[in-house]
């Protein structure tokens, strides 16, 4: 099994904000691990946390759900933080589903809201 040592952060539409104050306030904890994002989460998160070795994947309706699926396939992500907006219609549904479906397979922690996220970083960080 290969290591893991990504975290991928997804958000989408409203929630992007939530994810780029949520990688500032953790950033310390963030610093060691190489973070997959999602083209807008990823750039937004850049911006506030420079010092993060972000690297980013297309858009999350463009492919980069998709792409970060493949990564926990591959069991490289350690944990999934994936701030999805519940009040925004959301047109690609169908990938959402297919990324969370697999980390549930691959049997990878998986935050869905800043309060899971809060617990979980801290227990793969240590």
């Amino acid at each position: 099994m290969v290591e893991r040592r990504k975290i991928a952060l997804i958000a989408h539409d409203k929630m992007k904000e939530q994810m780029a104050d949520f990688a500032r306030h953790h950033q310390d904890a963030l610093q060691p691990w190489q973070i997959v994002a999602t083209g807008t989460t990823g750039g937004q998160v850049q911006d506030a946390c420079p010092k993060l070795n972000i690297t980013r994947m297309k858009s999350g309706p463009l492919g980069g759900d998709q792409q970060i699926g493949a990564m926990i396939a591959q069991e490289e992500v350690a944990l999934l933080v994936f701030f999805v907006d519940p009040l925004t219609p959301m047109p690609h549904d169908v990938d959402v589903k297919a990324l969370m479906r697999l980390a549930i397979l691959y049997d990878t922690p998986m935050a869905l809201n800043r309060a899971t996220a809060e617990v979980l970083l801290p227990a793969i960080a240590r």
